[in-house]
């Protein structure tokens, strides 16, 4: 299939999780699909390899480039190469994430920069590498990926937690400021899923300050254990990630104009009452008291 009026994706962090099984499920559905990974031609050479394996068996239209989320250049070589084929940019969505979990003071400030550069600042890249041909067309949808630790805050996920949030605000700004231009904007919050991230969180820089904490040195690592035995015993399949692309996917096909602002996906920890009990507020502010009530309509 090689139908260029089809609906295209672009999605960031695809070369495993959420982003891969979001790739592979909306191509199954007919979008097509761009790819995006770091080095592809590299050490996710074998993940780009399977991709265009079942591309081709299921005859889906999905192109795998490289994209480094914290690379101003390689973002706008990315959009510029997905432009000049398409010639549009109809869904960007951005799950490219990392996720550091441990004693939060012990992380050096490097970490925290090396944190928000992919969790915060690859968003702000690639959306405004985006943005400009959804405002030209007066349509598109973004997609943030963000967490429950974007809205709830989890003692050792600090600088995850902070990173997260930071994205729940500017995406939420955003989505009012682009409503007028036509351009959608929407949030993913996923609970706890089995995927990689969880396997590959870096270790704090400052081991002085790990061993001030005692007896607490070790709840960090006691902490992602629970989660990986909870991952182990869940029977009734709610962290599977699967999930979260599904969602994603009716997110993406739900009516222009009727697409929610928030979308919990899997185990809430009753963020979805959290949620529902801030919106109101929320709008208010924007309807009321700052009294542009045309920022919450879409074009």
């Amino acid at each position: 299939m090689n139908n260029h009026k089809s609906p295209n994706a672009v999605i960031t962090g695809s070369s495993s999780g959420f982003g891969k099984l979001t790739a592979l499920t909306l191509a199954r559905k007919g979008y097509k699909v761009w790819a995006t990974m770091r080095k592809p031609g590299g050490k996710n050479s074998e993940k780009r390899y399977e991709f265009l394996k079942i591309a081709k068996e299921e005859n889906l239209d999905i192109k795998v480039i490289e994209m480094d989320v914290t690379d101003d250049a390689s973002v706008k070589e990315a959009i510029k190469t997905i432009i000049k084929d398409d010639g549009k940019i109809d869904n960007l969505i951005n799950n490219a994430g990392v996720m550091y979990v441990g004693i939060t003071e012990a992380y050096s400030l490097e970490q925290a920069k090396e944190q928000f550069e992919t969790n915060f600042f690859g968003i702000l890249r690639t959306t405004k590498a985006v943005t400009p041909y959804m405002r030209k067309e007066k349509r598109g949808l973004i997609i943030n990926v963000t967490s429950l630790a974007g809205r709830l805050n989890f003692p050792y996920f600090g600088l995850y937690c902070a990173s997260k949030s930071a994205v729940e605000s500017y995406s939420e700004s955003l989505s009012y400021e682009l409503a007028p231009f036509g351009v959608e904007v929407s949030i993913v919050e996923p609970g706890p899923f089995f995927t990689g991230l969880l396997y590959s969180v870096p270790k704090e820089a400052d081991k002085k300050i790990i061993q001030e904490y005692g007896v607490y040195k070790d709840v960090p690592a006691m902490m992602l254990k629970n989660f990986e035995n909870f991952f182990k015993d869940d029977n009734l399949n709610l962290t599977n990630p699967q999930i979260v692309a599904d969602d994603i996917v009716t997110l993406v096909e739900t009516e222009r104009g009727k697409k929610p602002k928030r979308v919990v996906s899997g185990i809430d920890y009753n963020t979805r009452e959290f949620n529902e009990k801030v919106a109101p507020i929320q709008e208010s502010l924007v309807k009321d008291s700052l009294q542009m009530p045309h920022l919450l309509e879409l074009n």
